[in-house]
């Protein structure tokens, strides 16, 4: 069966999107309409499209730093129209964008620094069969730690120690650019991005220059990217910024914290003692 798939880039055409992502992203429900509303504010230099068709709606874009790439964002399809194609032919009209873009590869990846996901949560059963089944390659796993926020998140001890030496944290709210231009130095203009576009930032500094940095909510509702200075680490600094974060975050009400593409987990585990959770599938496909 075809199914007409048409642009659906204005107001209302996001706001269907919305309600289908809502519909049918069963573990992400609550947060629909903020990912489809991210992903719809990339950065500046992003190419990006929403392709619709009658109960399905596809976003996908290219990588800023590697055009070559390009990357399916966030594919959903209303329970009630499942079984009929509609989710093949997205992707498909996803894939001729993005030849028309000049990208030689399609990915099932997260686009950083604006994403919805790493990859496909294995538990979305249905989307990794339709990826496989368009022959997408599985390449990569990632992983994400929830983080419960009943748990103890004091500081004080901590920040009383880490003065001693000089070292002082701060809430980024008058110096959102001065960190971010210390991640960018450090790491990349892809955190550098997420840093200025977080919800809450928090930094350490001796002697006015910065040491480390963490973030939130620059992916809505996650936590990161964090990261410190070589010659700052083993001073209990990280601990510190991730735990006045996710402070932060159970103050907005969230009861728990989703930390993001992690890589150390014993840190995080030792840290608030977060545990690895929701596991991803990175898919990837030339499209010559």
């Amino acid at each position: 069966m075809s199914h007409a798939v048409r642009a659906a880039v204005s107001a209302t055409d996001l706001a269907e999107a919305t309600r289908i992502a809502t519909a049918a992203l069963t573990l992400d429900a609550a947060e629909a309409a903020d990912l489809v509303g991210s992903l719809s504010r990339p950065p500046a230099e992003r190419r990006w499209t929403a392709l619709a068709t009658d109960g399905g709606v596809v976003m996908v874009s290219l990588s800023a730093t590697d055009p070559g790439n390009g990357h399916i964002d966030l594919l959903a399809v209303h329970p009630s129209m499942r079984g009929q194609g509609r989710g093949r032919a997205l992707v498909q009209a996803a894939e001729e964008w993005l030849r028309g873009q000049g990208a030689r590869q399609a990915h099932f990846t997260g686009n950083p620094p604006c994403y919805a996901w790493p990859g496909i949560d294995v538990r979305y059963t249905a989307a990794a069969c339709l990826a496989e089944s368009l022959g997408y390659e599985r390449y990569h796993v990632a992983w994400n730690m929830t983080a419960d926020l009943g748990a103890d998140l004091s500081v004080e001890d901590d920040l009383r120690r880490l003065e001693a030496t000089g070292v002082r944290v701060h809430a980024a709210d008058e110096n959102r650019e001065g960190v971010a231009a210390f991640v960018r130095e450090h790491w990349n203009d892809l955190w550098a991005w997420e840093a200025t576009h977080a919800a809450g930032l928090h930094y350490a500094e001796r002697d006015g220059r910065v040491l480390g940095f963490a973030a939130w909510g620059a992916r809505p509702g996650w936590f990161g990217p964090m990261g410190t200075s070589p010659d700052a680490r083993g001073l209990g600094v990280g601990r510190v910024l991730l735990r006045r974060c996710l402070a932060d975050q159970r103050a907005a009400g969230q009861a728990s914290a989703q930390i993001g593409w992690v890589g150390p987990l014993r840190f995080y585990s030792h840290a608030v003692g977060a545990r690895a959770e929701r596991v991803f599938w990175l898919y990837r496909r030339d499209l010559a």
